[in-house]
């Protein structure tokens, strides 16, 4: 039988990071929002609860999290803030892949040296002319002796400006393209490491997105993840894992939308009574709750999948970060529209809100890539 509930521990879980989020990333969201800067200050706090690095297994200094939980904790942190929960979630992702294709002592001493530090990494795929189409990845590591000679740029890099290293995708062959492509750990104080410039967004503006130029860096051979031609199969797993994320982060950040704009509704009085008495509002207010539930359930099963090691884990999980997002994107517009002046206003989040929620429809494989990935699966 079909069971829904969760778990005693689950449950336990996501009131955990609930608690953090209403603590420390609420409060704070506005400010974030406006100042555009990393909030070190909340990182190093959830350090300190035990909430970053939850899907590193434990002997590597992580919490062992498996994507459902991991979900859980996502849906609470997009709650919070979108732009502050992708700075913990993008340092996931750039863990993945050393997690999926590293060696022992990969993981022992680059999963350490984050947890040590207490610092983030960052992941680097997309370049100013390859985005969705990895193959066109121009940046090249060539190896000479015991070192990859590492050139090319990178653009969109999330917790780039502030990472202890960055996982980064290169092709150490250029004339066997894709078949090529490799992914290497970059520390971000190797010579030839160079920020060109941080990224001014129209939301999700706490996480900082870097244009990076690598200069003849030096990599050395033991920064080689999973051996050469192995970076197409990495980063497409590392999204397998990771857009489930996404989807929970887009989740949390719909509900958070729709609990303001509800609960203004009912206090918002209009020739005598309640706007949402009025049907036009509960209406909306009716579809807002309806796709929310919606979205939770395919990412809920998209993250059951991948756990369970179903074979519909990859189309799923593009189903739940194409559907979320979307989702998200349409309740936080029609929650300004339902709190209409106050909604478009700096006096409440919603407008934050809606201005975030765009990002999640574009990063991790835009929606559209999202599509071409189910219709391929479909049509098998």
């Amino acid at each position: 039988m079909v069971d829904f509930s969760l778990e005693p521990k689950q449950v336990e879980f996501r009131e955990k990071v609930r608690d953090f989020a209403r603590r420390e990333i609420i409060p704070n969201a506005r400010k974030y929002d406006e100042l555009a800067e990393f909030p070190w200050d909340i990182i190093k706090k959830a350090y300190e609860e035990g909430l970053m690095n939850g899907p590193v297994p434990v002997e590597y200094g992580g919490n062992g999290h498996n994507i459902f939980e991991s979900a859980l904790a996502s849906e609470e942190l997009g709650a919070g803030c979108v732009g502050i929960g992708i700075c913990m979630d993008a340092n996931t992702l750039a863990l993945t892949p050393l997690l999926l294709g590293a060696s022992e002592g990969q993981k022992k001493r680059f999963f350490g040296q984050i947890v040590e530090a207490k610092g983030v990494a960052a992941y680097a795929l997309t370049e100013p002319n390859a985005g969705s189409d990895v193959a066109g990845i121009k940046s090249t590591a060539i190896l000479h002796g015991d070192k990859y000679i590492l050139n090319g740029q990178k653009r969109f890099i999330t917790n780039g400006a502030v990472s202890e290293f960055i996982t980064v995708f290169a092709m150490v062959n250029p004339e066997k393209g894709a078949r090529s492509l490799s992914a290497f750990v970059v520390p971000t104080n190797l010579p030839g490491v160079k920020i060109v410039s941080n990224l001014k967004k129209m939301g999700q503006r706490a996480s900082v997105q870097t244009e990076f130029v690598f200069e003849d860096v030096e990599v050395p051979k033991e920064n080689l993840i999973g051996g050469e031609g192995q970076g197409f199969i990495l980063a497409m797993k590392t999204f397998e894992r990771t857009r489930t994320g996404v989807a929970a982060l887009s989740v949390g950040n719909a509900r958070a939308a729709y609990e303001t704009a509800l609960l203004w509704g009912k206090n918002r009085i209009q020739f005598g009574k309640p706007v949402t008495v009025n049907q036009g509002v509960s209406f909306i207010l009716a579809d807002m709750a309806t796709e929310i539930e919606a979205a939770r359930m395919v990412t809920w099963h998209s993250a059951w999948a991948y756990d369970n090691g179903q074979k519909s884990k990859s189309v799923l999980s593009a189903m739940s970060k194409l559907y979320a997002s979307d989702v998200a994107m349409r309740v936080t517009t029609d929650a300004v529209q339902v709190m209409a002046g106050e909604g478009y206003s700096t006096d409440y989040l919603v407008e934050k809100m809606m201005r975030d929620a765009k990002l999640c429809q574009i990063y991790e494989g835009t929606n559209q890539v999202q599509r071409l990935v189910i219709g391929k699966a479909i049509l098998k």
